[in-house]
C-alpha cells in the first residue's frame, strides 16, 4: 500500500495542486493530511474543495484550522499570522467553516501501524524541534510510526534501544527503510509554507510493500502563489517568504 503524507497546506493552491498531479501516475492507495489546511496563503476555499477529491484521505486538524473557525483564539499567533487569519475568516463560504470545524483533534491512530497528529501526540499545539522533544514524544503513541507536522521542517526521529537520532532531510529526494526493532516519528515538512530554506513543497510517501518512506521535494507554481496574496490585499512578507523558503 503507498500512502502520500503531507502537511501545512496553508491555503497555497499551486502546491496542493502540484502534488495532485504527481500523485496520478503513482498509484497512491489512500492520502494522509497532518493539518494547518488554511492560513498565510490566499486560496482556502479552492484548497478545501480540493483536499475533498483526494480519498481515501486521513486528516487532522492544525492550530490555523481551529483558529479560522473559531476554535482557537489569535492571541498565540504573532501579527501577519492572525492579519491571515482574520482575511481567511472573511473570505471562506459557510459550508467550508464547517468543514474546519469537522476536522478531528490529534492524535489519531488509522491503523495498528501509524498514529497522525498536527504538533505532538501529546498536545496538538506542541512543536516538537529536536531530539529533546521526541524523547518526550515517544512515551505518548504506541504505534510504530507517528506522522507529525506543524514545523513546516522536514525531519525523521528514530527510537533505538532507548536512544533518538535525529535526521535533518537535506536532499529533494531522501529514502528510509523502515527498521524491524526501531520506532520512528517522522515530519513530512511543509506544502504550503517550506521554512528549512528550500522553496520546494515537501510531502512522503510511505510504501508499506517495500517498508520504505520516501522524501520528496517538487516545485510549484510559486510566482503565482505569491501573486494571489499581493492581490488579496495579505501582507506582502508573506509572498516574500515563500521564495526564501523561510
Amino acid at each position: 500500500m503507498k500512502y502520500l503524507i503531507f502537511s501545512d497546506v496553508h491555503s497555497n493552491l499551486e502546491a496542493l495542486q502540484a502534488v495532485e498531479f504527481y500523485a496520478r501516475s503513482r498509484k497512491i492507495d489512500a492520502y494522509i493530511f497532518l493539518g494547518d489546511l488554511v492560513g498565510y496563503n490566499a486560496s482556502p476555499n479552492e484548497c478545501i474543495q480540493h483536499i475533498q477529491k483526494l480519498t481515501p484521505i486521513f486528516m487532522v486538524r492544525g492550530n490555523h484550522d481551529k483558529a479560522v473557525s473559531g476554535q482557537e483564539p489569535l492571541q498565540s499567533f504573532n501579527p501577519i499570522a492572525a492579519a491571515a487569519i482574520i482575511w481567511t475568516r472573511d473570505t471562506i463560504s459557510t459550508q467550508n467553516k464547517l468543514f474546519l470545524m469537522g476536522l478531528k483533534k490529534g492524535p489519531q491512530e488509522i491503523n495498528k501501524e501509524i498514529t497522525i497528529c498536527h504538533g505532538a501526540p501529546y498536545d496538538e499545539d506542541y512543536y516538537i524541534f529536536g531530539p529533546f522533544d521526541a524523547v518526550e514524544a515517544f512515551y505518548h503513541f504506541s504505534t510504530k510510526l507517528c506522522f507529525f507536522g506543524h514545523t513546516h521542517l522536514p525531519r525523521i526521529y528514530i527510537k533505538r534501544n532507548n536512544m533518538v537520532e535525529e535526521i535533518l532531510i537535506e536532499k529533494d529526494k531522501f529514502q528510509l527503510k523502515i527498521e524491524k526493532e526501531a520506532r520512528y516519528l517522522i515530519n513530512p515538512g511543509s506544502l504550503g509554507q517550506p521554512r528549512d530554506r528550500n522553496p520546494k513543497l515537501s510531502f512522503v510517501i510511505y510504501n508499506t510493500t517495500t517498508n520504505k518512506i520516501t522524501f520528496h521535494r517538487l516545485s510549484y507554481n510559486l510566482s503565482q502563489t505569491q501573486s494571489r496574496i499581493l492581490q488579496a490585499g495579505l501582507p506582502s512578507a508573506l509572498a516574500d517568504r515563500l521564495a526564501l523558503g523561510i
